[in-house]
């Protein structure tokens, strides 16, 4: 017999005397609450399986299924579930990974042909009856070699390769009913815990995300603890596919791609350039107010400079190269080098500091043909950039009030948004001192500001730490569009430097910063906010005149110039069409405001607005409608 202690995290420890004892056992024994609920337990901060067995000292902790780690072990061993139902339908299908995603899982499958959308029921009725055969998940170690032999035994050549690249003596799998699947686990006791789950969509996928190695097919789905979450989650997709920006842009004019042209490169129609300039002059305003200075770079700049930041040799893959007179050019992914340049253009005393320079500048990035999505991933985008040079002592406030400029836009659109610092990683220039100073900086200023905030390992720039801000839309989808980068080290490489008080030279930080984001990115994600119909000041149509005869349009012209003379962003439909088709249109173009101009109207010279929800106002004059327009942009609203 074995004298060991257990304990519930934050409760005192209780003596056990046996050879081992389950975690569950020992949940039991402790009194855990609510244990109809725990699918797994943390034993000393690891998660692991209800049937680990504890032999020695242990603090446990319950792992819920409604729980963020809970609901990711759920929905890997759903992943686990369809992977067993594709091997019972069709056994050429082979295996590779499957891992748990937000709101859910996919698995990807090398088969003779595409998994399509009209095999999903097929492999859901099959899930079931693995669910309902409440199948146990049975964990076995073994070694690295064994494990080998095994998945060589049934043609999984994909888990094969897995074990080989890990290179570790041993590897765990997980067994339910005849299926086994290399996994490190852990997954809930048995297959009918699984009570809410649905497969969403299929879609290809390269192996390992190389364009190179064969191409896979893979099955999305999503799980929930309860039928209830499930439901509202389907809704939501419903929602999503409404308010999706690749259908909506070219439906109302916003924008479109042209194979003519190649991917990942948008051509902006009238509505969409106009929405481009509302929001970019907004930009533009707010930054000058803030004490920004507008600056401009070439679009590409000579492969030496890009070299000297350290772009070349840690970025280079995501970065386009031309020749030009024999002489190597980069096409510029990001705008900082020139706004280095412009600070060393003069010398600088530290009352010139701070420097903020703000570009709307045009950037390229290579990106995949697998991952390019509508306005989301291209290969050509605008950022909202700039980049505050400043002293040591200024970064602190400098980087709060680019916090607080974050909290002011984003309130504007209506957005939330969560907070996450990215470190070092493993690619990356400087010494770890001026990373250490980066990271404190970012920090210090978080929690200055009374803000909470997540930390992202390893996943900063390669020249120093970052905030990202996640923000929420209306449909509670998360967005990574702001970030605030600290960076002591491209200063030093360009030997930019101040006088100080002392008179002597010193070394200046430098915060590189978008507010939006990439413009494009952004837009994408404001047309699924508003599900297209976005507020007057944004809107790229205000308001649309609709005549109800060919009389009337006389005045309707009038009135369409009387309001474009006072910035109103408006369009006349003058077309011998009834008047509930010209509505209709009008509505399915999601214009704010349709003034309706008929005999009454154009005897009184004003119109009948009509907002796009279907509420029809009072009669009002030409000075009353540019009053009420102006009145919402000034609120914007």
């Amino acid at each position: 017999m074995n004298d060991f202690s257990i304990r519930l995290k934050d409760q005192p420890p209780i003596e056990i005397q046996a050879e081992a004892m389950t975690a569950l056992d020992a949940l039991r024994h402790l009194k855990a609450k609510a244990i109809d609920r725990v699918i797994a337990v943390k034993v000393n901060g690891t998660a692991c399986d209800l049937s680990y067995n504890i032999a020695t000292q242990a603090v446990l902790e319950p792992i819920y299924m409604d729980s963020k780690e809970g609901l990711e072990i759920l929905r890997h061993s759903t992943s686990h579930v369809m992977a067993m139902a594709v091997k019972e339908l069709f056994p050429e299908a082979k295996v590779t990974i499957g891992p748990a995603i937000q709101d859910g899982f996919y698995y990807d499958f090398d088969y003779e042909r595409p998994f399509k959308e009209e095999d999903l029921p097929k492999i859901e009725e099959k899930m079931e009856e693995i669910i309902k055969a409440d199948l146990f998940y049975v964990r076995k170690d073994m070694s690295s070699q064994k494990a080998i032999d095994f998945f060589k035994s049934l043609g999984e050549q994909y888990k094969v390769e897995l074990i080989q690249d890990l290179g570790a003596e041993t590897v765990s799998v997980y067994t339910q009913g005849g299926f086994t699947d290399l996994c490190r686990g852990p997954h809930v006791p048995s297959t009918g815990r699984i009570k809410a789950f649905h497969l969403t969509k299929v879609a290809g996928a390269y192996w390992r995300g190389d364009e190179k190695k064969a191409m896979l097919s893979r099955i999305y789905g999503v799980a929930f603890a309860d039928r209830k979450e499930l439901k509202e989650h389907l809704m939501r997709l419903e929602e999503a596919k409404k308010r999706n920006h690749v259908k909506l842009g070219p439906q109302l004019g916003l924008f479109n791609t042209y194979d003519e042209i190649g991917a990942g490169m948008i051509v902006w129609h009238p509505n969409g350039s106009m929405l481009r300039h509302v929001l970019e002059d907004f930009e533009i305003r707010e930054h000058l107010k803030r004490g920004y200075e507008l600056a401009k770079g070439p679009e590409i700049l000579k492969t030496d400079l890009w070299k000297k930041s350290g772009h070349f040799e840690n970025y280079r893959e995501n970065m386009y190269f031309t020749m030009i007179d024999e002489q190597s050019y980069g096409i510029k992914p990001m705008n900082c080098l020139s706004h280095m340049l412009i600070y060393g253009s003069e010398i600088r005393s530290y009352r010139d500091l701070p420097k903020r320079y703000f570009e709307l500048g045009t950037v390229h990035r290579h990106e995949r043909s697998g991952v390019l999505h509508g306005l989301f991933r291209v290969r050509e985008f605008t950022q909202d950039d700039a980049h505050i040079i400043c002293t040591p002592e200024q970064l602190n406030g400098e980087i709060k009030a680019v916090l607080d400029f974050v909290k002011d836009v984003m309130a504007i659109f209506g957005f939330s948004y969560e907070l996450e610092i990215s470190t070092r990683p493993a690619k990356s220039i400087g010494t770890d001192e001026d990373w250490d100073l980066a990271t404190n900086a970012l920090k210090n200023a978080m929690a200055d500001n009374n803000l909470i905030y997540e930390v992202n390992e390893g996943d900063g720039a390669f020249y120093g730490p970052k905030i990202d801000v996640k923000l929420s839309d209306a449909l509670g989808r998360k967005w990574q569009c702001a970030t605030i980068q600290c960076d002591f080290t491209l200063p030093e490489r360009f030997d930019l430097v101040y006088i100080g008080k002392d008179g002597q030279k010193h070394r200046p930080v430098m915060i590189h910063r978008v507010i939006l984001g990439a413009i494009e990115r952004f837009i994408g994600v404001l047309i699924e906010h508003y599900a297209g119909a976005f507020p007057v000041w944004l809107a790229p149509v205000q308001a649309i005149i609709l005549t109800v005869t060919d009389r009337n349009n006389e005045f309707g012209e009038r009135l369409k110039k009387t309001l474009e003379e006072t910035d109103i962003r408006v369009k006349a439909d003058l077309r011998n069409e009834k008047l509930s088709l010209k509505v209709r249109e009008a509505q399915l173009q999601k214009i704010p405001y349709m003034l309706i101009v008929g005999d009454r109207e154009t005897e009184k010279q004003g119109a009948t607005p009509r907002k796009r929800d279907g509420q029809n106002l009072s009669f009002a004059t030409a000075e009353e409608i540019v009053s009420m327009i102006a009145n919402e942009c000034k609120t914007r609203r």
